[in-house]
């Protein structure tokens, strides 16, 4: 290990008792999406512009993508820069962290703390948002806290990369940046997205597959149960068309890919919805939804083609003309739709630079693979920037009683800076 980076990783770990008080704050604020009837995320980013406003970074930046919905009518988006040693001519590393989190969920089932009253614990920082993506983000602030503590200019430049609705499909976030700021993104960019991985921190994500979410509603005729034939059980038209779609879908995109894991696609109904309040009611609309993980391979618009005809099979199957109308009827709506892009070469400087690293600092071998997605990381390959997905993760995500291990915040800090010293 070079002397340079001893000296930064010892600085990191001085800064551990900074770091957990750092995380500590963060959690206490509930930057939950407007999508879950919650304010967003500008508290939070608030919060994080007052922990760094003395910090010597050369430049920070917020973009603010509107929403009437949030907070002030705005989902924040913070890029902080820290020069290389040529200034702005130096090479760029970006590390992108997320300020939202998923609400916390059934109360009852968060044993150690409420989750947005953090408590430290047996080396663990428990509180909603702690892992996803606390840790990582607090991880990425400190690697550039020390190389500024000793002075050091790294090789590379950080922007270190703090933005909104990751969560609920980046449309405020990364994906509006883009979009809207096209200007910010160099084709020779590295970027590491430290929101995935395993328990040692040896698996590098550089493929994911594509997203589908769609909703499929059924409307039918209400009636009372005792006398179904005066309308039509939306209930029973859904069940039967999510039964046989779930099975046309597996049947048909079976084939597996062993780069991810699990290695084939998923199909998975998730949310169902139906307003019959009574057991005596037979309703006359039900919805449900499936989320779809899906190889790069397939095509998310023959999948939906599918979809469609089905639905007019089973409409026809249970067709019935009541007052005038014709019955049932079977909408397919995209909620969201992530096409995969090309994967990350295995071999591109930034997977090697990571496996460098965490040979040098953890005398570990890092292998690489896909995930059923999806991540930033996805948006930066769409571009043709390469993109990996990595951390030390406990995996406790969006579950009750999240903690963050606090070794893995600060060992993934010393990761962070050697990509940009190395």
């Amino acid at each position: 290990m070079s002397e340079t980076l001893e000296r930064v990783s010892q600085e990191i770990e001085n800064l551990r008792n900074d770091m957990v008080e750092t995380l500590v704050e963060l959690i206490k604020i509930p930057a939950i999406s407007p999508n879950y009837g919650y304010e967003g995320e500008y508290d939070k980013a608030q919060k994080l512009l007052e922990i760094i406003k003395d910090w010597p970074f050369d430049k920070v930046e917020v973009y603010n993508a509107p929403d009437e919905r949030a907070k002030n009518g705005v989902r924040p988006n913070i890029l902080a820069y820290y020069y290389g040693e040529n200034g702005e001519e130096s090479p760029r590393l970006w590390i992108l962290t997320h300020l939202d989190v998923v609400p916390p969920g059934d109360l009852s089932k968060w044993t150690v703390t409420e989750p947005f009253k953090p408590v430290v614990k047996d080396g663990k920082v428990y509180g909603r948002g702690s892992e996803d993506n606390g840790q990582s983000l607090v991880a990425s602030l400190y690697a550039v806290r020390a190389m500024m503590n000793l002075g050091i200019r790294p090789k590379r430049t950080i922007v270190l990369a703090f933005v909104s609705d990751e969560e609920t499909g980046s449309k405020y976030g990364i994906e509006w940046l883009m979009k809207e700021h096209p200007e910010l993104f160099k084709e020779n960019d590295l970027v590491l997205v430290p929101d995935g991985g395993n328990e040692d921190g040896t698996f590098i994500e550089v493929a994911e597959k594509s997203i589908l979410w769609f909703r499929v509603k059924v409307k039918g005729k209400q009636v009372h149960a005792s006398m179904p034939d005066k309308g039509l059980n939306a209930h029973r038209v859904a069940l039967d068309y999510a039964y046989h779609l779930d099975k046309l879908l597996h049947e048909k995109y079976s084939e597996k890919d062993e780069l991810f894991d699990p290695p084939e696609s998923t199909f998975e109904p998730t949310m169902v919805n139906g307003p019959a309040d009574s057991p005596n009611i037979a309703p006359g609309e039900h919805e449900i939804v499936f989320d779809c993980r899906i190889l790069p391979k397939y095509s998310l618009d023959e999948i939906l083609s599918d979809a469609e005809k089905l639905a007019e099979e089973v409409k026809a199957k249970y067709r019935k003309e009541i007052d005038g109308e014709v019955l049932p009827e079977i909408k397919v709506e995209v909620i969201q739709r992530l096409d995969a892009p090309e994967p990350t070469d295995p071999n591109s400087e930034i997977v090697k630079l990571l496996q460098t690293a965490l040979k040098e600092l953890r005398r570990k071998e890092a292998k690489v693979g896909g995930i059923g997605g999806g991540t930033f990381a996805a948006y930066f390959r769409k571009l043709g920037i390469p993109a990996v997905v990595w951390a030390t993760l406990d995996e406790m995500a969006h579950q009750p009683n999240e903690y963050a291990k606090i070794d893995n915040m600060v060992e993934d800090a010393k990761v962070m800076a050697a990509l940009a010293l190395l």
